[in-house]
């Protein structure tokens, strides 16, 4: 799966996961918010997520902190 993470009108990052079909570029233009911050690829092991890679076209690359905030992200949907 790919990922695009976004900075929300409030300054909360905020993360979208989609399919590998679908280009960076493309989901990045159906977004409303104005500041993407990060994108890569993300994967689900027995440790957890996993962010790492980068979206040349968009000039964003995984970052550490990702990983944390996809699953805290879930964490909240579970409480």
């Amino acid at each position: 799966m790919k990922y695009i993470m976004f900075e929300d009108f409030s300054g909360a990052d905020v993360p979208i996961i989609f399919p590998n079909r679908i280009n960076f570029g493309e989901m990045r233009e159906q977004m409303p918010y104005t500041k993407a911050v990060s994108a890569g690829y993300i994967s689900y092991g027995p440790d957890g997520f996993r962010c790492h890679g980068q979206s040349k076209g968009l000039a964003l690359a995984a970052r550490k902190e990702d990983a944390a905030i996809i699953r805290d992200k879930f964490e909240d949907v579970e409480s």
